[in-house]
Formats: structure tokens, sequence, C-alpha cells
């Protein structure tokens, strides 16, 4: 697991907004990283406020530098938040929480990473290696 950890957290990742997206069902967020690259698919007619919160932080070039700074091994990939010394980055204030959607956190989906504050999502994101059901709303503390 260290050695995945120490892979990922190596991963640098800049992201652009498709040029397809205005002409697709939901726009496109194109993940490219040392490891390779992939792409995402937002729903902001599921999740309006994280969507363009997020959406914001791409175009903003946010993302541009940061790593994969938390790794773990059969459940998920985090990150968003660090540069590759560590250093956090500065955010904008938290959204509110939209997890009464539908929308789950199956293997290869990407979701806004959070505190135990419901409503502390800010830029961190992460992506589901695995079917993740536990973080499904309603979840264990209420809110998924």
């Amino acid at each position: 697991m260290l050695r995945i950890r120490s892979l990922f957290a190596g991963l640098v990742c800049a992201l652009a907004v498709s040029a397809a997206a205005a002409a697709a069902p939901a726009p496109r967020v194109q993940f490219k990283t040392s490891m390779g690259n992939f792409t995402v698919e937002v729903y902001p007619d599921k999740a309006t406020k994280t969507v363009a919160n997020f959406l914001q932080y791409v175009k903003d070039g946010f993302y541009k530098g940061t790593i994969f700074h938390r790794v773990m091994d059969g459940f998920m990939i985090q990150g968003g938040g660090f540069t590759p010394d560590m250093k956090q980055k500065d955010t904008r204030a938290p959204v509110e929480i939209e997890s009464k959607n539908g929308l789950k956190n199956d293997r290869y989906t990407i979701a806004m990473a959070r505190t135990m504050d419901p409503n502390s999502a800010t830029a961190q994101f992460y992506v589901n290696v695995v079917d993740n059901s536990m973080l499904n709303y309603p979840g264990q503390d209420g809110y998924g």
C-alpha cells in the first residue's frame, strides 16, 4: 500500500473543461496526471452548487500542480488541495451538501471530499476505486 501511496502522491493533475462539454448532456473534465489521463462527467442537474463550485476551481486553474495526497488502496484516491510539497491551498467558502440527489459513490465516480461537517466541501475531491455504498446518502452520519 505504501508503494501505491507514493506513486499517487507524486501525481500532478491539471484539469480542463472539455470543449465538447457544451454539446454534451453533462460537462466533462479531463484530468491530466503523470500516471495518465482520465475524464469525468459531472451532473449540474443533480448537484448544482457542487458542480458549479468544482467547475469554477477548474476554470480558475486551481488544480494545476496539485497532487493526489491521500491514497487508500481498495477505497479511494483524494486530491485537489495540496501542492507537491504538501502545502494546503487556500480555498473559497464551502458549499452546501447536496447528497440527496440519487448519485452514488460507485467505482470510478468522483465526489467532493469533506470533513465531519456535512457542509465543509471546498476544493478537494476523491475518486472511488471501488463501490463505496457506505458513503452514499443517507450514510452513517445521515448525510452521505
